[in-house]
């Protein structure tokens, strides 16, 4: 019992360190250029299927940078590039079906990029982030609601690293992406899980 205790206290203990870790404020983030953590961050994205369900499937191997200005995140700058391959879903000919020319064209249009233009602070831990978005050979402006979710040294490979959390909609229609609209949605909904690891 003694034994099962102290396992739990040190269980504890390591869990409240990683927290305090993490709790930096959003002020008191290091500034500094970041690289994007791909094991980490996912790119999600939702569409209605034939007013029946929402179905979702999910962007990775994303990379890219971003120059973080803590004091003045107004002149914080994000570029990410995502592998339109990478695309998954729970079935495997959709997830196949989705790369061909009828859809995303992966062969001819290999990634999807965003560069911000512009960052406006909307209170302490949120942002809304514009700028503009290259899927599919079009480039249209989008914009992304950003919240700071932590930051802190990663316990598990002792690097510093900021997390967020985002979210935004966008018209596949805008970028030439238009199968079976409007049977499934041409809105889709993104939701970003976003990682970054200072760099020296």
């Amino acid at each position: 019992m003694k034994t099962i205790l102290s396992g739990a206290v040190a269980a504890l203990s390591l869990t409240l360190a990683a927290t305090s870790a993490l709790a930096a404020a959003p002020a008191d983030v290091k500034s500094g250029t970041y690289k994007v953590e791909a094991g980490h961050t996912q790119v999600n994205f939702s569409v209605l299927h034939f007013g029946f369900t929402y179905y979702s499937g999910q962007f990775s191997n994303v990379s890219g940078s971003l120059k973080l200005d803590a004091a003045h995140p107004s002149a914080s700058k994000l570029s990410v590039t995502i592998p339109v391959s990478s695309v998954a879903t729970s079935s495997t000919v959709l997830t196949d079906e989705l790369k061909n020319n009828e859809w995303f064209d992966a062969t001819k249009y290999p990634d999807a990029t965003f560069v911000s233009t512009e960052v406006s602070p909307a209170g302490a831990e949120d942002a809304v982030v514009s700028g503009n978005l290259t899927l599919h050979g079009v480039t249209k402006p989008v914009v992304l609601h950003v919240h700071f979710v932590g930051a802190g040294v990663n316990p598990m490979d002792k690097a510093y690293t900021v997390g967020f959390q985002a979210t935004g909609t966008i018209h596949r229609s805008d970028f030439g992406v238009k199968k079976y609209v409007p049977y499934v949605s041409d809105d889709v909904n993104l939701t970003i899980a976003g990682a970054f690891e200072k760099q020296p």
